[in-house]
């Protein structure tokens, strides 16, 4: 199983060339021959001359046992000798090892360091196992049978006799730094540091590693394999995660950041500034599935618990609605017949699955059960915690004393270690780096700046977090200026995403509504920006409209404007459609929605092609809109052309809050003059769809939420 690994994992990596290995060919005598001549010749020149790291007196045996292969397939070439068949069929076999050989010696030479030392017993044992194909296939090789010269004969008999004593051989030098690699990992899990001068003999002086593009090389590569890792192969995940956090803080503790200022463009050294971001995620927001969101905060649950309704919700979005003083289920509007919130185990055991599957951080509950402990293999090691804790107060001490390009290699390595783990997001802000991120926000370097921001992003996942943000004087501010005023369009749009993570909370949804251009940004990123920044932009704006006192301020901003142009952007309609349905909820919104000349046209063309829950969103506004606008809403509404069709439709198709919503609007229609012969069909498609006039009115309004799944992005 460990060799097909190995030699799958050779095949993703390495170039299309070997393919040409894959498998021997229907070739003549002569032509076969020939190939594995040309084959030999060019395995022996590109190996027989390359210092290997690691694997140094394997690599040399199989490399002197390919040019004895060399010199007995140039003889027959270059002689016309008639080869009987079995020899043929050992050439044949041996195509197929000079491919092995091909694919091993490449992994030996291009891989990371670091990698090697750990594969240190499984690539032993490949190199044996490649010997004893070839003392095989020596064995079988009917040498009695093909006219060879004697030193060619010699050679051969030689090379038979070393490959049958051959034994497995593992480089003691090499096992013990390998020793040694797990000893500081268990240093760093016991909480202590390794001697710097410890870890300098070990990376500079026994591997190589001389310098910070050297230490970024390994990192990258160890990254590559834990996204790549597969079950059982060794070592773990874990163990892996534990070696990245000790090489990235040997890079900085080592090699320093002056590299790093020249990479990106700092100083007198004027490169092109590469990539901000390594590795971006596939999609900016994930469309989490319906039951993993919890009905009041529209978030992924991290703790859904169960009510004596039946219902489940977050555990912290149901609590604060109960402190609140409510003794009814926010989705049903039944009585609770008592406070007992019960873990939804099952529910949270398939949202940890589906975030690990798709890459979405997942902060479980501080008080998690058991239930956590399936996932605790995927969840980092202590050592891995510590080491990263220990690079992160290295990298604060240069946001808050380094030069300018020390700080913004720091603020990028920031961004970096935040994008996973609610530990690293804890203790990277409890160190102090959010107030020196403020600090670079105002940066006039672009890549400064956007690191900064996207960092700020990263760290506000973490709840804790977004209270030590919000708190820290002028830090929203700085926030909502670089959404107005960023460098970059990246900055900009993570600005937004930002004040979206923040929005979660619900106290902190006025504060920044009440910022200074912060919703008029938004409303301006929504209409013009990206296809990722309007999507920044309508989730940011659909947190805030979910807060009844941000109303006014959203329509004097142009954000009702901004949300009913978004309705014919298929990107970013359903949030749109979403927002507009809780502003229509007050009289004032619904009074600014009716004046736009647009938004009945668009809500009910969301209703004819839009998702289903841009569907559920659409009739809702125009539910609410004929309920909250008034008599002359309601008859712009009823004039709408098609729209008994599209409710008709809707009522057998739709979700069941998406019909039940249309048959609210159905009877506000029955009720309305006039139109008693146009709709009254569509009471008969009413009580088709199971709805009773009894649960009608109460359901609505008990339904606070409207249907919209978005998740912070990580960068």
């Amino acid at each position: 199983m460990a060799t097909a690994a190995i030699f799958s994992s050779l095949r993703r990596r390495r170039s299309p060339s070997l393919q040409a290995f894959l498998a021997p060919v229907d070739l003549t005598d002569v032509a076969l021959v020939q190939t594995l001549a040309a084959i030999s010749f060019d395995l022996v020149s590109c190996f027989s001359n390359k210092n290997f790291h690691f694997q140094r007196r394997n690599s040399r045996s199989l490399v002197r046992r390919l040019e004895v292969f060399l010199v007995l397939l140039e003889y027959l070439r270059d002689s016309d000798t008639s080869l009987p068949s079995t020899a043929m069929l050992c050439f044949k076999e041996l195509y197929l090892v000079l491919y092995r050989c091909k694919i091993l010696l490449d992994y030996c030479g291009q891989s990371s360091k670091l990698w090697l030392l750990l594969q240190n017993h499984s690539l032993s044992g490949h190199f044996h196992d490649l010997n004893q194909e070839i003392s095989t296939l020596l064995d079988v090789f009917p040498v009695d049978d093909v006219e060879l010269s004697e030193d060619v004969r010699e050679q051969i008999d030689l090379m038979q006799r070393q490959a049958r004593k051959a034994k497995l051989y593992i480089d003691k030098n090499d096992e013990l730094l390998r020793v040694q690699l797990f000893l500081f990992l268990d240093e760093f899990e016991k909480g202590k540091v390794p001697i710097h001068v410890e870890l300098r003999s070990f990376f500079v002086e026994n591997l190589g590693i001389k310098d910070a593009r050297s230490c970024r090389a390994e990192i990258e590569f160890l990254e590559e394999q834990i996204v790549n890792h597969e079950g059982d192969i060794e070592p773990t995940a874990s163990v892996l995660n534990g070696i990245v956090a000790i090489t990235r803080y040997c890079r900085f503790l080592l090699f320093g950041f002056e590299e790093d200022e020249a990479e990106l463009g700092i100083g007198n050294k004027k490169k092109p500034r590469k990539g901000l971001i390594t590795r971006e995620i596939a999609e900016t927001f994930i469309s989490i599935p319906k039951d993993f969101c919890c009905p009041i905060s529209l978030d992924l649950m991290r703790d859904p618990v169960i009510i004596s309704t039946g219902q489940t919700y977050d555990r912290s979005s149901i609590a604060r609605w109960m402190e609140e003083g409510h003794c009814s289920c926010p989705k049903t509007g039944q009585l609770l017949a008592h406070t007992r919130l019960v873990s939804n185990r099952a529910l949270r055991n398939l949202i940890m699955q589906w975030c690990i599957a798709h890459g979405v951080p997942y902060d479980p509950p501080e008080t998690a059960d058991a239930s956590a402990e399936y996932f605790a293999a995927a969840l980092p090691s202590k050592a891995a915690i510590e080491a990263n804790r220990t690079t992160a107060e290295l990298l604060i001490q240069q946001l808050a004393c380094g030069s300018q390009g020390a700080k913004t290699v720091a603020a990028r390595e920031i961004r970096l270690l935040a994008k996973t783990g609610r530990q690293n997001r804890a203790f990277i802000a409890k160190a102090g780096a959010i107030p020196h991120l403020r600090e670079l926000l105002s940066s006039n370097n672009p890549v400064a700046q956007e690191n900064s921001v996207t960092a700020m992003l990263n760290l506000s996942i973490y709840d804790k977090n977004k209270s030590r943000i919000m708190e820290e004087e002028g830090c929203l501010g700085s926030i909502v200026q670089v959404l107005r005023f960023g460098l970059t369009t990246e900055a900009r749009e993570n600005a937004a995403a930002t004040l979206f993570s923040l929005s979660a909370v619900h106290d902190y949804k006025k504060r920044i509504a009440d910022e200074r251009g912060a919703v008029e940004a938004l409303a301006g990123l929504l209409r013009v920006g990206t296809p990722r920044g309007k999507k920044d932009a309508v989730t940011a704006l659909f947190n805030l409209s979910t807060h009844t006192d941000n109303c006014v301020k959203m329509i004097e901003a142009g954000a009702v404007t901004a949300l009913v142009g978004a309705l014919g952007n298929e990107g970013v309609a359903e949030e749109a459609a979403g927002a507009l349905a809780l502003i229509v909820r007050q009289p004032i919104g619904a009074a600014a929605v009716g004046k736009e000349e647009m938004a009945v046209s668009g809500l009910m063309g969301m209703m004819r092609c839009g998702t289903p829950r841009g569907k559920e969103n659409a009739v809702a506004a125009l539910l609410e809109l004929c309920r909250s606008g008034g008599a002359a809403a309601t008859e712009r509404v009823v004039k709408a052309p098609a729209l008994a069709g599209l409710l008709q439709t809707l009522l057998f198709t739709g979700t069941k809050r998406a019909r039940r919503k249309a048959a609210s609007l159905a009877r506000v229609f029955q009720r309305c003059e006039n139109t008693a012969l146009h709709f009254g069909g569509l009471g008969v498609g009413y009580a088709f769809a199971g709805n009773s006039a009894t649960n009608r009115d109460s359901s609505f309004a008990g339904d606070v939420s409207v249907s919209v799944s978005i998740s912070v992005p990580v960068l």
